[in-house]
């Protein structure tokens, strides 16, 4: 029979588009396209659950810059997956998800797992659409790859019918997909440089995605030639090398003080690729809105994000990746204002990440970051998802290199480990460590079988304090003495994942972590190390009964 079904052209425009590895739960849905995976090279890896795959491709995208592919089935298979899917929209990740879908002629009656995918995704994704006929399979896929990857990168949904699937139809491939450029204008950068001739406390802030190791360096050397302090936005601390003289701190939760004032009394605010939302804006705090009081220069790829919320002095449409390349052509002038302002923040990051508090219990969390920041590699990935655990790694880790962080400015719990299994299939010869607390592990737990399986040789540091322990702050400081909800009753860790075949080891106190992760490394296999954390050591800077007191002494006045 001439011509090729529905989805032996899907698959077809997958290696056509360079897809690299699916990330799937299975499902009758989508039969045809599980059947074409078999006749070709891409990697499928095997999921536990929908929101896992979801992540999985989600941290594909984001470490790679090319979509991550997830393939889900109807009804629950897609609801699972968006989580996953929110993940990629807020953190502008490329990803395209395939749903399998009803039967055409069944629409309309709620048939056995139907859902109106237009509906459920709305505006949670950048484009959503139901391939209705086999001929036009290679034009959605084609679309699917531009949207996802252009302006803003996104996530995409495609809805496959079932019958549409074994549909025969006799029609050819587009050119591959290419990256879709935008580039300043010289009028743009011209303005640019006058603009930081004249500041005197200028300072820039990396965030978003479009961005790539060449870019990276560029930046550095365009900070370096014109002493510009730069800070990160929320968990893209990857974008700048953590122990560069002209680093200034990231700008997220926790921010420190000395930065924050730094930004609100800038006088020229470079932020380069991100969105300045609520985490990294102190709740919208450092930034006036609409207009801005400091002198805002606001680099975006995607124009619609130019002046949504910021009214910027200078507005320019560039991808992170264009703009720093044209940044390279930009001269300081002969003397600059303020000499030593780079070297200044730095000293004030350092002595912000650099105190060890001493938190209750015999498990010392900074001294864990301190061991593995003297024995692990600079190009080791570390991947993690949301709790008051996190801060652990994104204030005392010193990112050097780009490509080494997986995590969701979402918030998403359950991330890390997923997360950390595409990145060590992405790199296999890189180091994965994956930091989850004991509520965030168990969102996704199961994905430890997929990295089993995949022979994805992660270590999990999996932090136990027996509670969700961001929401037990809170309730805290809003409700002090009034715990709900929030005790969890958990597993021996170590033992879940020996049941896989994995290595794992149980760590009590500070000088037993060391060991266990050498341990860890040398077996050759998936590895988990459950912490066990005092639960008054919620935070870095004060323990529970601390934020307790203050709160009740607060009510009190």
């Amino acid at each position: 029979m001439a011509g090729k079904t529905g989805g032996q052209l899907l698959v077809e425009a997958l290696e056509l588009h360079g897809a690299e590895r699916v990330f799937c739960v299975p499902g009758e849905s989508y039969l045809a396209v599980l059947d074409a995976l078999h006749d070709v090279d891409i990697p499928v890896t095997i999921c536990r659950q929908e929101g896992g795959a979801a992540m999985m491709a989600d941290a594909y995208g984001k470490l790679t810059g090319k979509p991550g592919i997830c393939m889900v089935t109807r009804g629950p298979g897609a609801t699972n997956a968006a989580a996953g899917v929110h993940v990629a929209m807020q953190d502008s990740t490329p990803m395209i998800l395939f749903i399998g879908q009803i039967e055409r002629g069944m629409r309309e009656r709620e048939a056995f797992q139907e859902v109106n995918y237009r509906q459920m995704f709305g505006d949670m994704v950048k484009w959503v659409a139901e391939i209705d006929d086999a001929d036009r399979v290679p034009e959605f896929i084609s679309r699917a790859y531009h949207v996802a990857t252009s302006g803003r990168p996104g996530p995409v949904v495609l809805a496959l019918p079932e019958d549409m699937l074994v549909e025969i139809a006799d029609v050819g491939q587009p050119e591959p997909w290419a990256q879709v450029e935008t580039f300043p204008g010289l009028t743009q950068m011209a303005d640019l440089q006058k603009r930081l001739w004249a500041a005197e406390r200028p300072i820039a802030i990396l965030g978003g995605s479009r961005w790539s190791e060449a870019a990276v360096a560029a930046f550095t050397r365009f900070a370096e030639r014109f002493d510009l302090p730069v800070a990160c936005s929320f968990r893209r601390q990857m974008l700048f090398d953590n122990l560069h003289p002209n680093y200034a701190g990231d700008v997220g939760i926790g921010i420190n003080p000395k930065l924050a004032e730094r930004i609100k009394s800038s006088d020229l605010i470079l932020l380069v690729g991100g969105r300045m939302s609520e985490m990294p804006s102190q709740s919208y705090t450092l930034l006036d809105i609409p207009q801005p009081a400091q002198p805002l220069v606001h680099i975006h790829p995607d124009v619609d994000e130019l002046g949504r919320v910021y009214r910027a002095a200078l507005s320019i449409n560039a991808s992170p990746t264009a703009f720093c390349k044209a940044a390279e052509g930009l001269q300081p002038p002969t003397e600059l204002k303020n000499e030593g302002r780079a070297r200044q923040a730095h000293e004030d990051y350092l002595a912000w990440s650099g105190a060890r508090p001493q938190v209750p219990g015999a498990l010392q969390m900074s001294g864990v970051m301190d061991w593995i920041e003297a024995n692990v590699a600079e190009d080791a990935v570390f991947t993690n998802g949301a709790g008051n655990y996190a801060t652990w790694v994104h204030r005392f880790h010193r990112f050097r290199k780009y490509g080494t962080q997986a995590a969701p400015t979402s918030g998403s719990m359950g991330y890390g480990l997923p997360a950390a299994v595409a990145a060590k299939l992405a790199f296999p010869d890189r180091e994965v460590i994956c930091f989850a607390g004991d509520g965030c592990l168990q969102m996704t737990m199961q994905e430890f079988g997929t990295a089993c399986q995949e022979g994805a040789n992660i270590i999990v540091v999996a932090v136990d304090n027996g509670m969700f322990g961001t929401i037990r702050m809170h309730q805290e400081r809003e409700y002090p003495g009034r715990p709900s909800g929030t005790k969890l009753v958990n597993p021996d860790f170590a033992a879940f994942a020996r049941a896989y075949g994995a290595h794992a080891e149980t760590v009590e106190d500070t000088d037993a972590f060391g060991p266990a992760f050498e341990r860890a490394r040398a077996s050759g296999k998936p590895a988990l190390l459950h912490l066990k954390l005092d639960p008054e050591a919620i935070t870095p800077a004060n323990s529970l009964s601390q934020i307790r007191a203050a709160a009740e002494a607060r009510l009190k006045a």
